[in-house]
């Protein structure tokens, strides 16, 4: 649940941007119910902002409003991952060959700091991956990408499903990828980044469908 207490100077959008990052970070995982009045308790707020919150949130597709019981994270429609996972395909190996052809101090400086707490258990993980890969958007220089990429992790790449399918061992060689991924950027070659992007990618939807184990080795469905 949202942690914090908040500015009574900007209530409303405050209460909006937590229960937004907690659900995109997949602290509040999907169909999990969003209660107002613990809402309201741990953030020393009153109903209405939280409702309003709840409502901006619903407007975005990223919660549930339920007739007569309150509302929920949205639930993970049938597809939605494997939709994700084409869409990434098409879009961040893309802004990898950017990034690197761009080389601008400030961004990849950004994204080197994304590195560091890679490895230490999975939130950890996950939220410097979801960093590093709305980085890389952004060190591409192309706003839509950035928007492209934004959406695609306001989605369902959530923290539940890396915790669920996701090893220990997946975790370090992720980080790792990063780092080869960000090493290419900055040396200025555009093919291998994108190349180790899209590689990257496809691994980690391999190992999401269960297709591989964290070392890309085939798992066999009659086993």
């Amino acid at each position: 649940m949202a942690k914090g207490r908040v500015d009574i100077t900007s209530v409303p959008d405050r209460v909006y941007a937590i229960l937004r990052e907690q659900i995109l970070a997949g602290e509040l995982e999907p169909e999990s119910r969003l209660h107002q009045e613990g809402i309201s308790a741990e953030l020393g707020v009153s109903r209405t902002p939280v409702r309003e919150a709840i409502a901006r949130l619903a407007a975005e597709g990223l919660v549930e409003l339920l007739a007569n019981r309150g509302a929920r994270v949205a639930a993970v429609r049938s597809g939605d991952m494997a939709a994700a996972y084409e869409a990434r395909l098409g879009i961040e190996p893309l802004a990898a060959r950017l990034a690197a052809a761009r080389r601008d101090a400030a961004e990849l400086a950004k994204l080197r700091k994304t590195l560091t707490p890679a490895r230490r258990g999975p939130k950890a993980a996950y939220a410097a991956s979801r960093a590093f890969h709305l980085e890389l958007a952004v060190a591409s220089g192309n706003p839509f990408l950035v928007d492209f990429s934004e959406a695609l992790w306001a989605g369902r790449l959530g923290l539940h499903v890396y915790a669920q399918q996701m090893t220990p061992e997946q975790f370090a060689k992720d980080a790792l990828e990063h780092e080869h991924i960000l090493d290419a950027i900055e040396a200025g070659d555009g093919a291998t980044a994108e190349r180790l992007t899209r590689e990257h990618i496809t691994h980690a939807q391999d190992v999401l469908a269960g297709r591989v184990d964290a070392d890309g080795r085939a798992l066999s469905d009659a086993a």
